[in-house]
């Protein structure tokens, strides 16, 4: 197994650019496969996509294509077993607050002695023609991301950061903002603080700093603050987004008049 996306990242070599994929729909997956992102992340904490669909998602990516990646929904042995099994060469795992929950994310993602992972001949080691290898390089390989979108997460940082086999810390602004108090206000001071917070444990830990912005000028500020990892909005709001601005550009544009229809 190789994950070029993990040493990229571990590079520094700038800014590296995915979306989210949260409609469930192997289409959109497919039409955005070829749009110039590095990753993928397919969704399944919010989405309606089982394991099937997992497996299916990843194997339309392709080899030399976005680096497949899931998001699980929950910090649970099995939903990050049948991620990785299906193909993904990495986890983002929802909601951790502690260190003892982000050892616990870690050692699902790997093989002993790193972890607890157990071994099959699934779609990662083609169904077994290449487990050997799959076996001996996984560990490595394996890309982990924890998110931190919690009070509890900020006060346990640094220890989160320093856990061995992190390989990223996630703000999930949504969710950090929420659990400040601050309702939808994403702009508010305390979350660019917070978020600014992250960045540090992780430059301290050398760890990659990812979240996920809505806009342009979410963009800008995300790569100021210094994330290296930022999700372009999702399937569902590009799709939104691109209907939107169409129609309103239309409508600027003077469209004609529809005619009156006879009676």
């Amino acid at each position: 197994m190789q994950n070029p996306l993990k040493h990229r990242l571990s590079s520094a070599a700038g800014p590296s650019f995915g979306t989210w994929i949260s409609s469930s729909s192997f289409v959109a997956l497919d039409a955005l496969r070829g749009a110039g992102f590095e990753w993928l992340m397919i969704d399944t904490e919010h989405s309606a996509i089982d394991p099937e669909t997992i497996a299916s998602m990843i194997a339309v990516c392709g080899e030399g294509g976005p680096t497949p990646l899931v998001r699980v929904g929950d910090v649970n042995q099995y939903l990050i077993k049948q991620a990785l099994d299906a193909g993904a060469r990495g986890v983002l795992v929802p909601l951790v607050s502690t260190i003892d929950q982000a050892r616990a994310a870690v050692a699902y993602a790997k093989y002993p002695p790193d972890g607890v992972r157990g071994a099959a001949a699934s779609a990662a080691s083609r169904y077994g023609k290449d487990l050997a290898t799959y076996l001996r390089t996984a560990n490595a390989e394996t890309f982990v991301g924890v998110q931190i979108e919690t009070r509890e997460a900020l006060q346990h940082l640094e220890g989160i950061a320093g856990v061995e086999g992190v390989d990223m810390l996630f703000v999930g602004p949504t969710d950090l903002t929420l659990s400040l108090g601050l309702l939808d206000d994403r702009t508010n001071p305390k979350v660019r603080e917070a978020m600014r917070r992250v960045v540090e444990a992780c430059r301290r830990h050398h760890r990659i700093a990812g979240t996920l912005v809505l806009d342009a000028d979410e963009a800008r500020t995300a790569v100021e603050l210094g994330f290296t990892f930022i999700s372009l909005a999702s399937d569902v709001r590009l799709l939104l987004n691109g209907a939107k601005a169409f129609r309103e550009s239309v409508l600027t544009t003077g469209a004609p008049a529809s005619k009156p229809t006879s009676p």
